[in-house]
């Protein structure tokens, strides 16, 4: 018999399970395939926004969007079109009763719980198509599904749920090096974006400072060229540390705190040509750039939550 057995919401980032089928299947195939939802939990960020796993008798879809992800597991018959217009609503109805903050600030597993009222009701729905009074939106779906069919995750890309590492991890692990430096930083806060902007708007102003200083020493011989490399060091602080912002890089905290130091630097160097409230303004702009960049840290590994 096709069916939906049971569905959760998850948030994106981070795997985090925001709500859940309360009452479940307790067979084997079913707790077996409860251990995939796990790992794709862990997975969602790297993966397509709607996707298909296939585990023998079960298959696992879900869709994503606004950094939560809708997760269903039904029996390998049931119609696809059924299940993506049943995860379609799930998000439809999560997006309308929850705003994006409560969702992004949410640190308790499972805290919509009460979701899975609306779940329920909708699973009993879908579970007997006869009931569906949405039959014309399907061919909507339907549509949608052959235009832009969900990709097809294969199991080597997953891993194996039983512990065993795949040929896929053993490579994914070999690359950690190289791909550590492309891991993902928290979300960025208005600080951050604040942060980032003063900082372009401080390497501007070096910049123009600079090409001015490159004038004078054209017009007169004492000018002092020490002043030009101070201005263009000053810029390339600025801009480095707006990368620190948005990329992490190994040793990033460090590297913050000697791009501060070298804008204190030029910042001393060119007392004489600029005034104390000029100074302050660099240095301070500096230091909250540097404190920004250390407390956007890189996302931790995902969570083992229990999904």
């Amino acid at each position: 018999m096709s069916m939906v057995l049971s569905a959760s919401v998850i948030r994106v980032r981070d795997g985090l399970p925001l709500s859940a089928s309360t009452d479940y299947e307790q067979g084997t195939g079913v707790q077996e395939c409860r251990k995939y939802f796990k790992m794709l939990s862990k997975k969602l960020a790297q993966l397509p926004d709607r996707c298909t796993l296939k585990t023998g008798h079960y298959n696992i879809n879900f869709i994503s969007s606004l950094g939560v992800s809708y997760m269903m597991l039904c029996t390998e018959n049931y119609p696809n079109v059924l299940a993506f217009s049943f995860l379609d609503e799930l998000q439809k109805e999560f997006i309308t009763t929850y705003n994006m903050r409560k969702t992004n600030t949410a640190v308790r597993p499972y805290c919509f719980i009460e979701f899975d009222n609306f779940i329920q009701r909708t699973r009993q729905r879908y579970n007997n198509p006869r009931s569906l009074s949405t039959k014309i939106n399907l061919s909507d779906m339907q549509m949608e599904i052959k235009l832009r069919p969900p990709y097809q995750i294969s199991m080597c890309e997953l891993g194996s749920a039983n512990g065993v590492t795949s040929a896929f991890s053993v490579d994914y692990k070999g690359a950690g090096k190289i791909s550590s430096a492309h891991q993902r930083l928290e979300p960025a806060t208005l600080s951050v974006i604040v942060a980032f902007i003063l900082s372009l708007l401080c390497g501007a102003l070096n910049l123009i400072r600079g090409f001015h200083a490159i004038e004078s020493l054209l017009q007169s011989d004492g000018e002092d060229f020490n002043y030009i490399v101070a201005f263009f060091l000053g810029t390339a602080a600025c801009l480095y540390q707006c990368y620190l912002l948005v990329y992490y890089t190994g040793w990033r905290n460090v590297k913050s705190f000697l791009t501060f130091g070298l804008i204190c630097l030029c910042n001393m160097y060119l007392y004489e040509l600029r005034n104390l409230w000029q100074l302050f303004f660099h240095v301070t702009v500096g230091a909250f750039v540097t404190l920004q960049i250390w407390l956007r840290q890189a996302q931790g590994k995902a969570p083992d939550y229990d999904v």
